[in-house]
């Protein structure tokens, strides 16, 4: 083969410099990518929650990835056998449908995971979270942030808005998310945990937690006081609305009584003169 010409070079450069470029997955699909998947997946860092996405089109073809992608729990149904291998690897948690999902959008993940494939260090090989041991002040900080004694720095709402876990007083926890209590053991330690809190994929919290991000110290309290948690050993409690229902009629009850009295004057002064009137 002739060597290419060196007047030649400059322009193939430009050339195929702007096809690589064109290649280049877009922000906004950086930003998807951030949205729906760092939070159980890397690529190149190893399994979190989920597998390690580096190569993942060299396991399993690109028809298969976007069916997945588009109904996970309907080709688990189906009795996949590579679906259900997920399934055990992940102890049994179910990918999240990413909101609003597209056949476009999963065409572009899987090109952008197949570019960050290729890099020697992808910007998804995962959270860089800190080592250094949990100490109580982190136990507590965690819970204070957890009940709400302690609030974000960047604004971001309580867990006990939506979330339970064990030992909590007075009503509990809310109801509107699953029960915390052994989530460290579910999710495996402290790296998919604090990747899950960092950006937590559900269709409920991923709007919030987009506008309101934890701080990594943050992060690290909660992964703290969830580990106690979960080490003390406790079940599950089962969701009971019946705390809420009963604090809620209470409140009508009293509510009333109170109406009843600052209303009691107004209210006989219309009265006795309709009364007195009648009678006359």
């Amino acid at each position: 083969m002739k060597p290419v010409p060196l007047y030649l070079s400059p322009l193939l450069f430009v050339l195929f410099g702007g096809v690589l470029q064109a290649q280049a997955p877009s922000e906004d699909t950086y930003e998807l990518f951030k949205l729906s998947c760092v939070s159980c997946h890397t690529i190149g860092g190893g399994a979190l929650v989920g597998p390690d996405l580096k190569g993942v089109e060299e396991r399993q073809d690109r028809a298969w990835l976007l069916a997945f992608m588009e109904n996970p729990q309907g080709v688990i149904d189906s009795g996949d056998p590579y679906a259900l291998r997920l399934l055990r690897e992940s102890k049994g948690q179910v990918m999240t449908q990413i909101p609003n999902y597209t056949k476009a959008m999963g065409e572009k993940l899987l090109d952008l995971i197949a570019f960050e494939s290729e890099l020697e260090k992808s910007q998804f090989a995962g959270l860089q979270i800190s080592e250094r041991p949990l100490t109580q002040e982190d136990v507590d900080l965690g819970k204070a942030l957890f009940e709400g004694g302690e609030r974000f720095q960047n604004g971001a709402p309580s867990c006990l808005s939506c979330h339970a876990v064990h030992g909590l007083t007075g009503l509990g926890g809310g109801q509107l998310g699953p029960d915390l209590t052994s989530v460290y053991a579910r999710l495996e330690g402290r790296k998919p945990l604090a990747s899950w809190l960092s950006a937590p994929p559900s269709e409920v919290m991923a709007p919030v937690f987009q506008k309101h991000p934890l701080d990594g110290e943050e992060v690290l309290a909660l992964v703290a006081f969830l580990k106690e948690t979960a080490e003390a050993g406790h079940e599950e409690a089962p969701a009971n609305s019946f705390p809420f229902v009963l604090a809620g009629l209470g409140s009508t009850a009293v509510a009333f009584v109170i109406l009843d009295l600052l209303w009691r004057n107004r209210y006989r002064a219309t009265r006795k003169p309709l009364v007195e009137k009648s009678k006359r």
